[in-house]
């Protein structure tokens, strides 16, 4: 079995209205100093039966088809 985490953010120059909102809800509970927040997901994906590269390409793929949106989010594919 082969664990990945897979983290999906927003490209740079694509607003990031959540990432806004958490970044004022921290000044409002008083967490002074904080710069630009920026939010995305995270998944931890588990493949059994493969090697591991063919777990990276069936990672990829599910990125480009389902768990990111390649034109304004980035991925990225960690395997320890």
């Amino acid at each position: 079995m082969i664990k990945a985490r897979i983290t999906v953010t927003l490209k740079n120059g694509v607003l990031d209205p959540q990432g806004k909102a958490i970044e004022g809800a921290l000044g409002a509970l008083g967490f002074d100093g904080v710069g630009s927040v920026r939010q995305g997901k995270v998944f931890d994906v588990e493949i059994q039966g493969t090697d591991r590269a063919g777990a990276e390409a069936d990672l990829k793929a599910m990125c480009e088809k389902l768990l990111a949106n390649t034109v304004i989010e980035n991925y990225s594919i960690a395997i320890p």
